[in-house]
């Protein structure tokens, strides 16, 4: 098969009026802090990477995109962007580009990724045919980089100051590097921020060019509230037009960036449908994997009226279903948990019990019994509040952002500007 490459909108400037592409919110958490990044906040109006409305599982992904394709047939590339990194989320990542590539063998398909830990999937990108890779390079001189990035999480160690610019960088280009020799386009996109690295772009590209980069987007830095950089002013144009005529003698420039969206939708630089958003909505509202029947929502509880138990205290869960003629949640049933002790046996018992649930709403819970209920399709949602509006929330897919506990809001890898301890 081949991939008509020249109708990616990202890389062709004659193709961006034809052709659509669509971004799947697959990847939530980072594993670098940028000091010009906040993934904390998502206004339909705001049209930059880091943000979505909602977070989807390989599985809800291939359902909204089985519903996109037919509102917007002009769709030809398939991309992961976010709203965290691909890789930081790379079991996540990697099911879906399979999937993707099994049910539509014609789309080109592509990744955004800030390159730290690109390198061990790229023998793979290349056999799935993923066409195209962007890179976001801002600095090859470390101490540049350790002005841009607050902290960087590899291999579970962190990572600050120079020595996370230094390994940040050696990746990145070694990343280009392996991604060249793979076969695979490559863009690299450069953030200007005036000040810090506005002089040292040049640099940046006539590396890149090096190593073979097939197109340079040198994008103006966007000004973004509680973040490191929020009070530096954006580029102006003629500086963005300046940089840009000099390093095109390095590289061809994207000039028609728009700084889409991690669940941006259709044809560049237009606002996604309310339509388009409703089948995103629907689709995080399925199950994980929405071929299975989970009629239900277990909770954690003490009395029956508040989520304020935590997992491994649990004795009993409330099991709730959705009357959709009268649009209330109803509780259904109550099982029993298994006995205290037997470590991941355990848990692999209570997914047993509780296998008709799309979900289980605790105060709190574990990272081990959290990953097996998540492998057995059984999403842990850590939320604290009434009972009644949780599960109206999720079998409605509505934002529960105001109902999880300070330290999901904040943590690490999903939407946090701090130091990074807790990043997977």
């Amino acid at each position: 098969m081949t991939l008509k490459i020249a109708n990616h909108p990202c890389f062709n400037d004659a193709s961006r009026h034809k052709f659509g592409r669509i971004h799947l919110p697959i990847a939530p958490k980072c594993n670098i802090q940028c000091n010009y990044c906040n993934r904390k906040f998502d206004c339909m109006n705001e049209n930059r990477p880091g943000v979505t409305s909602k977070i989807l599982s390989p599985q809800q992904a291939m359902h909204y995109l089985d519903q996109a394709m037919i509102l917007s047939p002009n769709i030809a590339v398939v991309g992961i962007a976010g709203p965290g990194d691909p890789f930081a989320n790379p079991t996540e990542t990697m099911e879906t580009l399979r999937l993707v590539r099994a049910k539509y063998p014609e789309m080109l398909l592509c990744v955004a990724t800030n390159g730290l830990d690109l390198l061990p999937y790229i023998d793979e990108l290349a056999e799935l045919q993923v066409s195209h890779v962007t890179i976001t390079i801002n600095a090859i001189d470390p101490e540049i980089g350790s002005e841009i990035y607050a902290w960087v999480r590899h291999n579970k160690k962190m990572y600050r100051d120079i020595d996370a610019a230094r390994l940040l960088i050696g990746n990145q280009l070694e990343a280009l590097k392996r991604l060249k020799e793979a076969g695979v386009t490559a863009k690299v996109n450069s953030i200007i921020i005036p000040g810090i690295n506005d002089t040292h772009v040049i640099e940046v590209a006539r590396k890149v060019a090096e190593l073979g980069a097939d197109i340079l987007n040198c994008m103006p830095y966007y000004s973004t509230t509680e973040t490191v950089f929020e009070n530096i002013p954006e580029p102006s144009l003629d500086m963005v037009a300046e940089i840009q005529k000099a390093t095109s003698e390095y590289l061809p420039q994207m000039k028609h960036c728009a700084r889409c969206r991690a669940d941006a939708v259709g044809i560049i630089g237009e606002i996604n449908s309310e339509e388009m958003m409703q089948k995103l909505a629907e689709a995080a509202a399925l199950p994980k994997i929405p071929t299975d029947v989970r009629p239900f929502v277990a909770v954690s509880s003490l009395e029956g009226v508040l989520i304020n138990q935590h997992l491994g205290e649990a004795d009993r869960f409330l099991i709730y279903a959705m009357d959709y003629d009268k649009n209330e949640c109803v509780l259904v049933d109550s099982r029993t948990a298994p006995p205290t002790g037997g470590g991941q046996q355990r848990w692999e018992e209570l997914a047993g019990i509780l296998k008709d649930c799309r979900a289980l709403l605790v105060n709190g819970a574990g990272g081990s019994p959290t990953k097996v209920l998540n492998e057995h399709g059984i999403e842990v949602m850590v939320l604290e509040g009434i009972i009644e509006e949780a599960v109206y929330g999720v079998f409605g897919g509505q934002d529960l952002k105001h109902l999880m506990k300070s330290s999901q809001i904040h943590a690490c890898g999903s939407s946090c500007s701090g130091t990074g301890g807790g990043c997977g």
